[in-house]
């Protein structure tokens, strides 16, 4: 009877090859916004599918290191890769953890799994260019209409995010940091609806701002934030809590700068006209919400097989959100129980589709999203009013918490009830091949200290 692979001790150069594919992996699910806990956990499953046990995966916002110390005496190796670019693409996502679920279960031999991943990174978008861009534009409009905004205002919040995306890819092929791209394409959102009111357009002009402001809000970086915070994971929590910062601050900036100067020129700007969504369960904010999440959806390169899904949950989530404010609930607590029913059921569709669980999540939060809190703050704080600016914009960033910490919640009560899908799929066969099962630990209690 042939020894189990990790009975055999690999060869220098297999072992190599099986960290630079964990290495890989890792760089390939950490850019796509996947956790921590998730990336260190792939990476570990596939040393150990090819005969590399005991690793050690160190994650964290732009690097991933991996060590390994032999037990036959060897001396240890500690490999890097960094993680220089971290692109949004759902579809690779889903076919990277097929890689790693049919690896780690002995279906691949190591030539087979290096193939494999090769063929993922070289495949063709499942979306075309212009289409990403076309749905971008449609995050604004959607966004618009569900802040109470009429058709001329979704027409001018689209055309202000086509150009703020492309004047933001003009910039990048510059070499332009992305905190100012960011910071232009909310400049010229702002800007339209600043020369909409400036003209008197009888329309609901600020929802231009809202919408375009959503389109660039972090929500997959909020809620991986949040989850790498409460599994642990500190280090990569604080620089995910950074990024946030930045790329918050680049949009603040940007709406600022112009509405600064719009007040500073005497265009009539008031408080009382910040556009905020009608909390009823109409017809016009529940297509909003759809088409928010449908093209959230798009832009994350969300396979069309899993749209109708991402589709359904976004509606259940504004609807359960209105729900819990029609019945006086606070708003940051009804944001809370809003992603939480969202995180569970994604959780629970990814755990029967064998897919991320953030396929779902992530586009369906996009109707939460504080596009008009963050606005308001702007606006008070150019209006003079300091205080309640910050108050306003503290709103915002609680609310966003909200909704990674709700996302997380709904994942856990459902492997709180059911216990781990990954432990009840691959523990039997790991049993049978005599190799060691890693899911997540039991967790550890510090009880405060």
């Amino acid at each position: 009877m042939s020894a189990s692979p990790l009975e055999q001790a690999p060869t220098q150069r297999d072992l190599y090859r099986a960290m630079a594919l964990a290495l890989r992996v890792g760089e390939l699910l950490l850019g796509s916004g996947e956790a921590t806990e998730t990336v260190s956990g792939s990476m570990r499953r596939i040393t150990n599918a090819y005969g590399v046990p005991h690793c050690e995966a160190d994650v964290n916002l732009s690097a991933i290191t991996l060590s390994h110390v032999p037990s036959d005496g060897r001396p240890p190796v500690t490999a890097e890769r960094r993680v220089r670019r971290r692109l949004p693409d759902y579809d690779r996502l889903i076919a990277v953890h097929d890689m790693v679920r049919e690896a780690s279960s002995g279906s691949l031999t190591l030539e087979q799994a290096e193939a494999r991943l090769r063929e993922i990174t070289r495949r063709v978008q499942v979306y075309p260019n212009w289409f990403l861009i076309a749905a971008l534009a449609l995050i604004a409009s959607s966004a618009s209409i569900l802040v109470g905004g009429g058709a001329l205002v979704a027409a001018a919040a689209f055309v202000a995010t086509v150009l703020g995306d492309r004047a933001g890819a003009w910039l990048a092929r510059r070499g332009v940091a992305e905190f100012f791209q960011l910071a232009v394409a909310a400049m010229l959102g702002s800007l339209f609806a600043v020369l909409m009111i400036w003209m008197g357009a009888p329309v609901q002009a600020p929802a231009v701002v809202v919408g375009a402001v959503v389109a660039l809000l972090p929500g997959r970086p909020m809620v991986a934030c949040v989850q790498d915070g409460i599994a642990g994971e500190y280090v990569t929590a604080t620089g995910r809590l950074f990024e946030i910062f930045f790329i918050l601050t680049a949009i603040i900036s940007g709406i600022g700068v112009t509405l600064y100067a719009a007040v500073r020129l005497g265009v009539p700007l008031s408080v009382e006209n910040v556009p905020a969504a009608p909390l009823l369960i109409k017809p016009e904010q529940l297509l909003g919400a759809i088409g928010l999440t449908l093209a959230f959806a798009v832009a994350l390169l969300v396979p069309p097989r899993h749209l109708i899904p991402a589709t359904i949950g976004g509606a259940v989530v504004w609807v359960v959100f209105v729900q819990l404010y029609i019945w006086q609930v606070p708003v940051i607590l009804a944001t809370a129980v809003a992603a939480a029913v969202i995180g569970l059921f994604g959780t629970a569709y990814g755990r029967r589709a064998q897919v991320p669980a953030m396929v779902l999540t992530i586009p369906a939060i996009g109707s939460l999203l504080p596009g008009s809190a963050l606005y308001r703050g702007m606006l008070e704080v150019s209006l003079g009013h300091a205080d309640a600016g910050v108050a306003s914009l503290m709103q915002a960033l609680s609310s966003a918490l909200a909704l990674g910490a709700g996302v997380m919640l709904g994942a856990e009560i459902l492997r709180a009830i059911t216990g781990s899908d990954l432990a009840r799929r691959v523990r039997p066969a790991a049993r049978r091949a005599r190799k060691p099962f890693i899911s997540r630990p039991a967790a550890r209690r510090t009880r405060g200290y």
